[in-house]
């Protein structure tokens, strides 16, 4: 290998990584490493605290997505005391659960996604951010997009307590009900959410639908990869976030398992590679077999296009008929163009944005009724969500005392990071030909992680609990003088 090409750091994500680009003497790709260099011990610290404290402390994981970790900390305590909370305290959950998918969806499709389609994934890197999509679709909407966001983070902070660190779910229930002044202000709310999903979707199809070397793009066999897919299902086998079974299906769309969450270490293990502190998650009744994709591999991703694909469709109207034209444009289900993710987030935004108002309108959800007390010794417990990025699972065990004693905590990135480390290679070798390498070029390497919408500050952990230290001392010209290794 005659030349080495180093992103660090990528950008437009939430978290610390970096790419490493191996170029031949030819100046193509021969190799390209997706590499997380950070680390985070919260399976080790949480370690002998109070399991009721647990929604609290991992909320602290990430401030892009503390709701979703709350959420299935809090599950995972419903499961740990064996505690059935009534229903208008799951119906509480899921409206702040869905306010929630809707404000980060679209946090992610027009601050960190959205740039590389509304500015172009070519254009000068300072035009790359929401600075840029304003100049694009004007400051009319970037009114709507703040205000949107500024609205759903109220409803989230009326019900919880704070946004980014949630104080609203406990074994069995939740710490506060709903008044009926308070449901009609949030319906307000949910009635322009809708407005704006559709605007959203039209907007997509604007500026990228009806741009033919955008559409070719997404299309392109560089941003593609025949996988397994995962995702919470309802009764009906329809997305649904907040509960439900898991549904894993193969690159042909047959359902290879369906589980409940206490069930998933019989179906899910974890690989580790020595170049990265993410862990790669697989199928065990396929095994690992490598950054591999097809029939054979098992890998799978999960996030919104995963979850599109291992669904029958969407629970509410208006995105069931956006979910149905993007299969049409796509050509048919499963879809494995990584690039789609980011329409299929705006089709589940507009389900979230549906589901809310379908909540607000159940008189059940402001019933006092929204605490069931733990009465059964824990012992070990399972909570999962779909998180924005994808399936997310909180696994505790406790002793009698509820004191914890073993932490698995399996994040939605951590199930895409083998196929994000292949879509980057893959990118990479697409994109970069005789050695011509320039910003945009890379940038579109990047795209290929940026689909996923991945949260490295969440998915990193080290499996042995152990962390290599390498220590680079620089002199004055920052010429390497000594290398110390743990």
């Amino acid at each position: 290998m005659s030349k080495r090409i180093t992103v660090d750091p990528i950008t437009r994500l939430e978290g610390h990584g970096k790419i490493e680009i191996f170029l031949d003497d030819a100046g193509d790709v021969e190799r390209a490493f997706f590499q997380v260099p950070e680390l985070r011990g919260f399976e080790t610290f949480c370690l002998g605290r109070p399991a009721e404290e647990m929604p609290r402390i991992t909320s602290r994981i990430c401030g892009v997505c503390p709701t979703a970790h709350h959420m299935a900390a809090t599950k995972a305590l419903d499961d740990l005391w064996k505690v059935d909370p009534p229903p208008a305290a799951k119906k509480l959950r899921e409206l702040v659960y869905s306010t929630f998918m809707v404000e980060d969806h679209y946090l992610h499709f027009f601050f960190l996604g959205g740039p590389d389609f509304v500015v172009g994934p070519t254009a000068p890197a300072a035009e790359r951010n929401i600075l840029g999509v304003i100049g694009k679709v004007g400051l009319d909407i970037a009114g709507k997009v703040i205000r949107l966001r500024r609205e759903c983070r109220h409803i989230i902070e009326t019900m919880t307590g704070k946004v980014i660190h949630p104080v609203f779910g406990l074994p069995g229930g939740v710490s506060r009900g709903l008044s009926e002044e308070e449901r009609q202000e949030f319906l307000k709310t949910t009635e322009f959410a809708i407005e704006f999903s559709e605007f959203a979707l039209n907007l997509f199809d604007d500026v990228v639908l009806k741009n033919s070397d955008y559409v070719d793009l997404i299309l392109n066999d560089a941003y593609a990869h025949q996988t397994n897919y995962m995702g919470l299902v309802d009764e009906n086998n329809k997305v649904n976030f907040y509960d439900g079974p898991v549904r894993v299906v193969s690159p042909t769309g047959d359902e290879i398992a369906k589980f409940v969450p206490q069930q998933y270490v019989d179906h899910i293990g974890e690989h580790v590679e020595p170049w990265t502190y993410i862990t790669f998650p697989y199928l065990k009744k396929i095994g690992w077999k490598g950054f591999v994709d097809g029939p054979d591999s098992g890998v799978v991703r999960s996030a919104p296009l995963a979850r599109c694909n291992v669904a029958d469709g969407m629970a509410t109207p208006m995105a069931q008929a956006s979910y149905e034209r993007m299969y049409e444009t796509l050509g048919g289900k499963p879809a494995h163009c990584t690039l789609a993710f980011h329409w299929a987030r705006l089709v589940e935004a507009q389900y979230a944005a549906e589901r809310m108002k379908e909540l607000l309108e159940d008189p059940e959800i402001t019933s006092d009724n929204f605490r069931t007390e733990p009465t059964e010794t824990p012992s070990e417990g399972v909570g999962i969500v779909e998180a924005p990025r994808g399936t997310l699972v909180h696994h505790y065990c406790s002793d009698e005392n509820g004191m914890v004693t073993k932490v698995n905590l399996i994040v939605a990135t951590n199930f895409n990071s083998a196929p994000i480390a292949m879509s980057v290679e893959k990118a990479a070798k697409g994109m970069i030909k005789g050695g011509e390498v320039n910003d945009g070029l890379l940038n579109m390497v990047e795209m290929a992680f940026r689909a996923y919408d991945p949260c490295l500050s969440c998915a990193t952990h080290s499996l042995p609990g152990q962390m290599p230290l390498v220590a680079k001392i620089h002199d004055s010209s920052g010429t390497v003088i000594r290398e110390i290794r743990r």
